[in-house]
């Protein structure tokens, strides 16, 4: 979200052509703005009925330089650029660095990346106090306020700076469903920001956004403890060479698929469309490409923030998604449930019944849950058949917008099993969601007033 989708007519737009989940991004923009496109998507959440799902994005410990003269300088190939941490206006023999540590941090000869790598610089000497020397390997213009990467540094800073509390308080404040942590580098950062929303006795689910080699190295269990995963590919290409990233991109999704943990792939995908009317083809293979390795959302960023049309950006972006999903081979990933877990009767019968539904062409698979385990977990096998969930908790349900495949529902009444499962299929057939004789899968808790595991399976017709 940003200048150019804020607008409740443009915003409306882009969920009526398929936006699930709108990314509100805490490194720009003031709290008044940020709150009005909260109130917006809610007021259209109920207008439609609908449950999109609302990110806020955190800023994380984003290195950057100050203001510049000018607004940009030139730095040329071999120059020596002074960084220094005392705050002054740059020009091109010296900038400032927001990060104050910096010259304890570094060490001579690592590297220097400023504007997502367009320029290069070599540390050649720090005195570290307050000033680094290093030589221009790579210049070009220097604009003011532009990221750095420092790909060879181990960074001292907390994941969770001083900014990234006060948006962190307002984010839980608007009860908003999914809370990104940028720049995570170890499982005590998702650690940390769980413990204060758990503090704060709210449920904002959390997103590891990878984009630092050391989250690569400690993945699994980033995973394990993340709620959800986004492929930051844009840091991640200058942190790391950038010819790795489709491979992590890859492996990224298969791990998360059989943790049963949503994944996001985000970074440049239609960056073309921030100007132009139509993607690049390349583009068009990047989505295609992103939802065939089984991503549960692909995500755009200038091209609706500041672009020039962003409701055509999402209807060519849902359009490449529908013709690859009904086109491609992006079905039917089971994996077996490990016996040894607490879960294994839960996670067994969801298995089971996307398996079922695979052999008996089950036009969808049905069930109830209040916590979103059975949702996520029939997800992860990416059935065929629709996903159909109801739950008495309405903020799972714009918490499952994110979640590949499933169709959420607010339902509170819990009655003997034969008679919800008789009550539920009648509702989705009366609003055209199955029809006469499709074959459904329903699962469900027993006893169902004690809301616990899921232990049941049923295959039947629609009558």
């Amino acid at each position: 979200m940003g200048p150019a989708s804020t607008p409740i007519d443009v915003l409306e737009k882009m969920i009526q052509a398929g936006v699930d989940v709108c990314r509100i991004n805490s490194s720009h923009g003031a709290y008044d703005d940020h709150q009005k496109v909260i109130d917006n998507i809610r007021k259209l959440n109920k207008k439609y009925k609908q449950h999109t799902a609302i990110l806020v994005d955190l800023q994380g410990p984003k290195l950057r330089i100050g203001a510049v003269e000018n607004g940009s300088v030139e730095i040329v190939n071999g120059q020596e650029l002074i960084i220094t941490t005392e705050q002054c206006v740059g020009n091109n023999k010296k900038v400032y660095i927001t990060y104050k540590q910096f010259p304890k941090d570094v060490a001579i000869g690592d590297r220097v990346l400023i504007d997502d790598g367009k320029l290069l610089l070599k540390v050649t000497a720090t005195n570290r106090k307050d000033t680094v020397k290093a030589t221009v390997v790579n210049g070009g213009t220097l604009s003011s306020k532009k990221g750095v990467n420092l790909p060879n540094t181990k960074i001292s800073l907390p994941c969770l700076t001083k900014k990234d509390l006060l948006d962190l308080d307002f984010a839980l404040k608007n009860n908003v469903e999914w809370i990104g942590l940028s720049f995570v580098r170890s499982v005590t950062d998702i650690a940390d920001l769980k413990d204060i929303i758990k503090k704060n006795k709210k449920t904002s689910r959390v997103i590891a956004k990878i984009e630092k080699p050391e989250a690569v190295k400690d993945i699994d269990g980033i995973i394990d403890l993340a709620d959800a995963i986004m492929v930051a590919r844009g840091d991640l290409g200058v942190e790391m060479p950038m010819e790795q990233v489709p491979l992590i991109q890859k492996m990224l999704v298969d791990k998360c698929i059989e943790a049963s943990k949503p994944v996001i792939i985000a970074t440049q995908m239609m960056e073309s469309m921030i100007t132009a009317y139509t993607p690049t083809r390349a583009e068009v293979n990047d989505v295609a490409n992103a939802v065939m390795d089984g991503a549960d959302a692909v995500m755009l960023s200038g091209e609706t923030s500041v672009g020039k049309d962003p409701v055509n950006v999402i209807e060519h972006m849902q359009k490449i998604v529908a013709a690859i999903e009904k086109g491609g081979e992006i079905y039917n990933r089971e994996h077996a449930p490990a016996i040894t877990t607490q879960t294994f009767i839960s996670d067994s019968i969801c298995y089971n019944a996307c398996v079922m539904a695979r052999q008996a062409k089950a036009k969808g698979i049905v069930s109830m849950t209040n916590s979103g385990y059975t949702a996520f977990k029939l997800s992860s096998h990416r059935p065929k058949a629709n996903i159909f969930i109801f739950t008495d908790n309405p903020i799972l349900l714009n918490t499952l917008s994110l979640v590949w495949g499933v169709r959420g529902f607010f339902y509170d009444k819990y009655e003997s099993t034969d008679k919800t499962i008789a009550d539920i299929n009648t509702y989705l057939k009366k609003f055209n969601y199955v029809k006469t004789d499709d074959l459904v899968i329903n699962i469900a808790s027993i006893p169902m007033k004690e809301k616990g595991r899921t232990n049941m399976i049923k295959l039947s017709y629609i009558k």
